[in-house]
Parts: C-alpha cells; sequence; structure tokens
C-alpha cells in the first residue's frame, strides 16, 4: 500500500530563503551606495582642488599683469621709446643680411636690376623674422617685373606688390623704375632657390 502526498495539504514552504536573499540584496545595495559616495566624493574633492589651482593661476596672472602695467607708468615716455628701439636693435641683430641678399640675388632676373633697397620694420612672429622693405627695381619693360613679382610671391619667402612706376631715361637707356613694398618672411637653413628653379623654369619654356 504506497502513501500519497498530497501537497495541496502541506505545501512546501522554506521561510529562511527569503530573509537569505533580502539580506543579499540589502548588503549589495549597501555596498554600492558606499562605492558611489566615495567615487562622488573623489570627484568633488579633485574638482574643488582644479578649481583652486586655476583661481590661483587667475591671480597670478592677475598679479602680473598689474605689476607690469605699475613698471611701465614708471617708465617715461622717452624710457618707453628708448626701450622699443632696443627691442628694434636685437631684433635686427638676429636678423641676417647675407641671406636676405642671397635670396633677392636669386629672386631679381638679369632684365631687371636693383636701383635701391630699405628696410622699415623687423618684427618677430614667433620664432620667425619678418621684415618689411621697400624696394625699387629699374627695367626696360614692366613685363619682366611683373614676372619677377609673381615669381618672388610663388617662392614662399617673398610678398612683393607693386605700388608705383617712374619712367626713365638717361645714360644710354630707357626704361622705368618700379617701386614695390616686399614683406620678407626668411626661411631656416641655406637660402631658397625656389625662386631661382621658378625663373630656370621660365627660361627653359621660352627657349
Amino acid at each position: 500500500m504506497s502513501n500519497n502526498l498530497n501537497l495541496a495539504s502541506k505545501p512546501f514552504s522554506n521561510r529562511l530563503l527569503p530573509w537569505v536573499l533580502t539580506a543579499v540584496i540589502l548588503f549589495i545595495s549597501v555596498v554600492g551606495l558606499v562605492v558611489v559616495i566615495q567615487l562622488t566624493t573623489s570627484i568633488n574633492r579633485d574638482v574643488a582642488s582644479r578649481s583652486a589651482a586655476v583661481n590661483t593661476m587667475k591671480q597670478e596672472e592677475q598679479a602680473l599683469i598689474t605689476k607690469g602695467e605699475e613698471l611701465k607708468r614708471q617708465f617715461s615716455i622717452d624710457k618707453q621709446q628708448a626701450l622699443q628701439a632696443a627691442h628694434q636693435l636685437v631684433d635686427r641683430k638676429g636678423f641676417s643680411w647675407s641671406r636676405l641678399f642671397a635670396d633677392l640675388e636669386d629672386a631679381v632676373p638679369d632684365n631687371v636690376r636693383v636701383s635701391r633697397i630699405a628696410v622699415r620694420d623687423i618684427t618677430r612672429q614667433g620664432d620667425q623674422t619678418v621684415a618689411d622693405l621697400d624696394l625699387a627695381v629699374f627695367s626696360k619693360t614692366s613685363t619682366n617685373v611683373l614676372q619677377m613679382i609673381s615669381d618672388m610671391n610663388k617662392s614662399g619667402i617673398f610678398d612683393a606688390k607693386l605700388v608705383n612706376q617712374n619712367l626713365q631715361k638717361g645714360r644710354g637707356e630707357s626704361g622705368s623704375e618700379f617701386e614695390l613694398v616686399v614683406v620678407y618672411r626668411p626661411r631656416h637653413g641655406v637660402a631658397s632657390e625656389s625662386v631661382a628653379e621658378a625663373r630656370d623654369d621660365k627660361e627653359e619654356a621660352a627657349k
């Protein structure tokens, strides 16, 4: 004779399991909350530290600006002009005249002659020296000068613009003097040969 278990009258129950699951979930939640609080605290501390550093740098910058303005006010107009002249002198000492003449020699073709050259200003742009030039050249035709200007601008070291043309006659030759304003930016290293190469290509094409 077999015994039948009636689950309806005696259902299986485990009262410990729900409490264990609840305790595990509660423990995980507490641990997660602690981690979140620690991370939030660390982030807030880092943000506060960076903000303090930025504020300190701004204060130091403002202090330097204020100090510079005070020193500037202490200089008379004559001293300020002398200081500016000293800076220009330093820039001029760092300017390579031999490189300028070498680049101009490459840039000016045989059918154009330099009649005068003057340096109006020399400045520093980053680590590069920039010179503003007044250049006057003599040629029998304007075509030669216009082609020279085009080749100079293609070189990357000259930015030349024609500003005036004066007709001249004398000494057994006729032609015109052309006045140019030129911005000269020498490259690092040896004098550029790009202008000479452009002129050689033009002469070969003419042949």
